[in-house]
């Protein structure tokens, strides 16, 4: 099959790849980047599990070709916090409001709750249930994950 080379920017360093045309952003993303935190559920675009910011915006990597992703700015779970020694908001909410159980869910959620918080912390209830319902979890019952999320946008809007 043919190879493509890439050049994708990811958590602020460029990542020069030779991909298939067809490949997935996700399966680049743990394959080639290295980045395992981009978790891959069902690969259909339904449990949100792979959930990344593309130019700021909260896709589904498995949804999408590594090819299309050229010239995005692509954050993962892996970038999400500032630096090695502070929590992005999300996280500390996450921590804090035990917004986590098995973790497997956990980095998609993050990267939604961010994205979405990113773009307008000053979001209702109403708003967050159906933007965090989109991605699936299967021990939390979500109360905590949308108590962790406005716990976030509170201190977002500070």
């Amino acid at each position: 099959m043919n190879q493509v080379p890439l050049r994708l920017y990811v958590n602020g360093e460029r990542h020069d790849v030779t991909v298939e045309p067809r490949k997935t952003l996700a399966d680049v993303l743990r394959e080639d980047c290295g980045l395992t935190g981009t978790h891959l559920g069902c690969e259909h675009g339904v449990c949100g599990a792979c959930t990344i910011l593309a130019d700021g915006q909260p896709i589904r990597a498995c949804l999408m070709f590594a090819v299309q992703a050229e010239g995005m700015s692509l954050r993962t779970v892996e970038g999400l916090a500032p630096d090695d020694e502070e929590l992005h908001p999300v996280q500390r909410a996450f921590w804090k409001h035990h917004g986590l159980q098995c973790g497997f869910c956990t980095p998609g959620f993050l990267m939604l709750a961010a994205g979405t918080l990113e773009e307008d912390p000053d979001r209702s209830d109403e708003e967050l249930v159906d933007i965090l319902s989109s991605n699936l979890c299967r021990c939390t019952g979500y109360q905590n994950i949308l108590t962790a999320t406005k716990a976030a946008a509170a201190e977002m809007r500070e």
